[in-house]
């Protein structure tokens, strides 16, 4: 049998050996962290999947004694033990509603914050958004909060669900903060951006008022 030339070179079969071994390695390695990732991502959807029953429990009308501060302390059970979790993002998220509705608004800007940085989907990340905004509106920190609605605005189109209430939130604010001229600009950009939205008539007869004011 005629072997090729490279197979009658030792130096060349043993480097062949060698790559042949360095793949193995590697898809090894590989293999190893998928089965790593997949194991911390089961147990990060375990303790999800039971601090979501919790966070059910406490967000009915009329919770339990104690069921807000047990999901809260559940919530931030997953964030601690599973940072790498793809489930983090929405344990934030979850996390600031509770600690608002609890009326810890620095503790829920945080973690909205955290809600952010840890990625997640463009809807969850609008909605973090807009939760640091509301954050800073319960401090009666109007100034920061139209930074901050601002700021989730400019990461949406005009058709995504958030749109409409953001800018609502902005002209909120920009009246609550004296600034009737730009709280103007916004319910206008408001029915040029949502000529369809069903408070068309509302935002008028506000913005009447707001001119009838700015003329006297």
């Amino acid at each position: 049998m005629n072997w090729p030339e490279w197979l009658e070179d030792p130096r060349l079969r043993r480097l062949g050996l060698q790559i042949g071994a360095g793949i193995v390695v590697v898809a090894l390695i590989v293999a190893g962290i998928w089965t790593w990732y997949r194991a911390q991502e089961s147990r990060g959807e375990a303790a999800l999947a039971a601090a979501g029953l919790l966070v059910q429990q406490a967000s009915v009308p009329q919770p339990a004694p104690g069921a807000r501060e047990a999901a809260i302390k559940a919530l931030e059970g997953v964030l601690n033990d599973h940072p790498r979790f793809s489930g983090a993002p929405l344990a934030a998220y979850e996390l600031g509603n509770l600690r608002f509705a609890a009326g810890q608004y620095a503790s829920a800007r945080s973690a909205y914050q955290l809600a952010l940085a840890k990625g997640g989907s463009p809807t969850l990340k609008a909605l973090a958004a807009v939760g640091i905004g509301y954050t800073w509106e319960a401090e009666k920190n109007y100034g920061n909060a139209a930074a901050a609605y601002e700021a989730a605005l400019k990461t949406m189109a005009t058709k995504d669900f958030l749109y409409e209430d953001a800018l609502m939130s902005l002209a909120r604010v920009q009246e609550l903060a004296g600034n009737a001229a730009a709280a103007q600009a916004t319910y206008q950009r408001l029915l040029k951006d949502v000529p369809d939205t069903r408070r068309g008539e509302d935002l008028r007869a506000r913005l009447a008022e707001l001119k009838s004011r700015s003329s006297k």
